[in-house]
This record gives structure tokens, sequence and C-alpha cells, in this order.
């Protein structure tokens, strides 16, 4: 096919790739990590959105949606998209389209308008994980794979951590639009340096036709599926016509392309590889991964924020040890899977015992804890998950034909992110439920006729008139003050009990191990055994 760019790139034989094997991971990674720092860098921006366009936030939500569903829509066809166009091409293509629309998003002057450029940046931001994931297992060495992955990995695990300090700290330095502005710079780097090292693969192979009827239904499964999980708790789920609507659209259109893809001759995503076992399993463990690792990331700074009264530039600060444990286990991991043939299964077994130690430690916070008390459960976390995104990886893709990885892993990190949506949609839902019946368990202990209720009131009363309340003003006083308190503890015992469950997800997927080999990446399907 003929390039969309100028061929400025001068990494073009096997030895040249190989040479540049680095340089080319720090450029997807860049490009990749840009995408995922998009998916939460708005989120506290959006009061500031609110204001400006005078939106409610069931219209400012759509500014998260719209992307993320566009994200979802893209990962599972860009494997077929990197063959049909070519591989540098689309990677190069992907980045131009969501450097552009950054720039439109932030010179947007209606809700609509930025809805509409947050959905095409999705589109752009969408085939840039999958095909970086691809691309690194292409051009590296069966033995060198766990390095570029560990370099892969830690953009995706920074990426979604720094999104909400970054978003703060721009959005109360300057103004939201400047949350979009900082991609031009970062997004024209990585277009450079895509269209300098990125080389083609070797392996696409270009469909003889588009398959429009598969690509529609499948826009139309995910899509909806994905507007279900960001809308649903706030919707009240199924009480509502509109989430009803989604389901039922979702489930029919996923289950006619499923039926469609498997008679079609040119499948827009080839589902044949979901018949090697070993990849099928990991996708059910990668679910559960995302499902743990956002939800994580989405629990931990709404109890910091609204417990502890943090602020989104001191979340950051909390949160980033956890993060650079992570990177400093992957390089580690790598450095070991590549030298020594051990059983991955064990690291997935100690990463996974690892982050469950650390999400008991969550389990004990209070309302009272510092810095000090969430450094180093942060960092156990960071080093569990760590220790899983490697191995996981290499066992994933380990069976795989060379032509079949970029669409194994538009499924994979496609798996993963639905995983993180599931989690946080159930994560947002329990919370709500669990302060409910937390609450109610409270009020059986806190009574007009219990003598520790009585005293507690006489000295907040007391508090009140010392400071010049009437008395019947204090009264109201300290029954409002006793009621904030219950309700604070309430969303604290709510916050420990979901931190404990976030532990036992991946503890409980552990027997997946037993079904999986010892096996180690290789290229053409022929896996050196651990």
């Amino acid at each position: 096919m003929r390039p969309f760019f100028p061929s400025l790139s001068r990494v073009t034989s096997p030895e040249e790739i190989h040479a540049h094997r680095y340089w080319i991971a720090v450029t997807v990674t860049l490009a990749a990590m840009l995408e995922l720092l998009d998916t939460s860098i708005v989120n506290v921006a959006i009061p500031h959105m609110m204001g400006t366009f005078g939106a409610t936030i069931d219209e400012i939500a759509w500014v998260s949606t719209g992307y993320v569903v566009a994200n979802v829509i893209v990962l599972p066809i860009s494997g077929w998209l990197s063959s049909f166009c070519g591989r540098r091409n689309y990677f190069a293509l992907s980045i131009l389209v969501f450097t552009l629309s950054s720039f439109f998003c932030g010179n947007a002057t209606s809700l609509g308008g930025l809805v509409f450029w947050r959905i095409v940046q999705g589109l752009g931001g969408g085939g840039l994980i999958a095909t970086a994931n691809a691309t690194l297992y292409e051009v590296f060495t069966p033995k060198e794979a766990a390095q570029s992955i560990a370099i892969f990995g830690l953009g995706i695990m920074v990426g979604p951590t720094l999104g909400p300090t970054v978003g703060g700290w721009i959005t109360d330095t300057y103004a939201w639009p400047w949350i979009f502005y900082i991609n031009l710079p970062l997004g024209a780097l990585a277009l450079v340096a895509a269209l300098m090292v990125v080389p083609e693969s070797r392996y696409g192979q270009r469909a003889a036709r588009i398959d429009w009827q598969g690509l529609l239904l499948l826009a139309a499964g995910i899509g909806c599926l994905q507007i279900l999980l960001e809308r649903g708790e706030r919707q009240d789920w199924f009480e509502s016509r509109e989430i009803v609507a989604y389901a039922l659209t979702s489930s029919v259109a996923l289950i006619v392309f499923v039926w469609h893809e498997l008679r079609c001759e040119h499948p827009i995503v080839d589902l044949h590889i979901l018949r090697d076992s070993q990849f099928s399993i990991s996708l059910i463990f990668t679910f559960l991964l995302g499902a743990a690792m956002y939800s994580t990331v989405f629990v931990l700074p709404v109890y910091l924020q609204t417990l502890l009264g943090y602020n989104a530039w001191e979340t950051g600060m909390v949160i980033l040890p956890g993060a650079i444990s992570s990177g400093v286990t992957m390089a580690l991991m790598g450095k070991i899977v590549t030298t020594y043939r051990l059983d991955l299964r064990l690291f997935i077994v100690m990463g996974a015992a690892i982050f469950g130690w650390s999400m008991w430690q969550h389990g004990q916070f209070t309302t009272l804890s510092g810095e000090g008390d969430f450094f180093w459960p942060l960092v156990w976390r960071g080093v569990g998950l760590g220790m899983i995104f490697i191995p996981l990886n290499n066992l994933s893709f380990a069976n795989l034909q060379p032509q079949h990885i970029a669409n194994g892993s538009g499924f994979y990190n496609l798996t993963r992110q639905l995983g993180g949506s599931v989690g946080i949609a159930a994560s947002a839902t329990a919370f709500v439920q669990l302060q409910t019946i937390m609450r109610g368990e409270l009020l059986h202990h806190v009574s007009r006729y219990s003598p520790e209720t009585v005293e507690r009131l006489a000295k907040l009363k007391a508090l009140f008139l010392s400071h010049g309340v009437p008395s019947t003003l204090a009264d109201q006083k300290a029954l409002f003050l006793l009621n904030q308190q219950v309700a604070k503890q309430a969303a604290m015992l709510s916050f420990e009990r979901l931190f404990l469950c976030f532990g036992i997800a991946l503890l409980i997927a552990l027997p997946l191990m037993l079904l999986m080999t010892r096996t180690q990446f290789t290229r053409g399907g022929a896996p050196v055994e651990g």
C-alpha cells in the first residue's frame, strides 16, 4: 500500500531494526502512555468544564465516556487496520489523529464540539496501545521480549496513575484546555520518532475487502457495553430503560457479530485465535487483572480526597511510589525472565499473593491514616502488579503465530480495558450499597437511648455552647455532626471491604494457572519450555 507519509524512516533492514529496538520501544511506549494519560487526565477538570459550558454532570460525563467508547471499539480491530494500512502508516496516522483532535478539544466552544473531538481523539488513541504491543513483540528477539514488555508496561502503569495528578496541576495552574494542549508537543515528538524508527510489519496481510457488517456490529456491541458500564451506576442500572436498551443492543450485536465473523471469509476480527487455549485462559486472568488494577486506581483517590481532604496533586504524590515500584519490578522481571528459564506461572502466583497482601494492608487504612501509612502498601501493590504483568504477557502470546500477534494484542488490551471498566463500575455500585449497609449497622449502636450516644451528644453540644451557639441550635448542630461522623465511618468501612475484594479477585483466579503450560514466548508457535 502506498505510504500516507513521506519515507523518513532510516530503519529498514532486520539488522537496523534490531539495533534501534530500544528507540522503537521508547517511541511506541510514549505514544501509548499519552493515550492512557488521557483516559484519566480530564476527570479532575470536569467541574471547570461544567462551568464553562453550563452542563450537568450527566452531560459532561460524555467527555470521558465518548473517549473510552471510541477506544474500546478500535482496540479489537487495530490488528486488521494495521495490516490494511501498513503498521507504520497506521501507527503514525493514529498519533496524528490523536494529536490534532487534542488541539480541537482544547479549542472547543461548545459541549457538543468537545464530545465530538474527544470521540475522534479516542479513535486515534485506541490504535496506539495494541499496535505498540504488537510492534515490540516483532522487533525484539524472543529472548528479549520480556525486556520490551517491561518498558511498555511502565507506560501502561504510569499513564493512568499520573493522569489525575498532571490534570489537577495543569487545571489549577493554567486552565482546563491545557490538559489537551500538553499533547501537542509530545504528540509531535512521537509522530516524528514513529516515522523515523517504527518499521513495517513483516507479517501484515492486507484483506481483500472491508468487513463492514462486522465493523458495524462490533461498534454497536462494544460501544453499548462500554456506555452501559460508564453510565450504569448513575442511572440505577436496570431500573433505567436506557441501561436496559444498551444491554439488549450490546447482547444482540455481539452474538450476531460472533456468528458473522466465524462465517466471514475476510473477518475484521479473526476469532479463530481463541482456539489457542493458553491465549483464551490468559484473557480471563487479564480481565481480572484489569479490574483489580484500574479499580484500585479509581477507589484510592476517592478515599484520599473525600475522607482525608487531599487535593489532586497530594493524591498523585501518595500514589507515585507505587507506580515507581511497579516500573522497577517490571525492569527486574524483564531481566530475570530473559536470563533464566523459570516457570513463569510461579511469578504470577507470587505477584497475586503480594498484591493480596497489599490489599489487606489497604483494608487497615482509617480516617486518621497519614502518608506514612500509605507508602509500603502502595509499594507492595506496585511490586505485585509488576511481577504479574510481564509473565502474563509472555504466557498469553507464547503459542500464537507471528501473523496473529497484532490481532491477539488487540484482544488482549481490549480485555484488560473492559476488565477495568467492569471493575470501576462494580466498585462504584458496591461502594454505594456497602455505605447503606454499614450505616445501618452503625446506627444500631447510635441511639438516643444509648448511654454512649447521649454522652457523645452532650460533649458535642458543650463544644458548640463554648463557642457561643444558642442551646437549641447547639442540639441540632450536635446531631448533624454525629450524623456526619457516622457517614464518614460507614464510608471508611466500605473502602476497607472494597480493598479486600480487589485482593481476593486475583487470588481466586490463580487456579487458572494450572490450565496453562510453562511456556515462554517465542515466535512462530514454537514455545520454549521453561
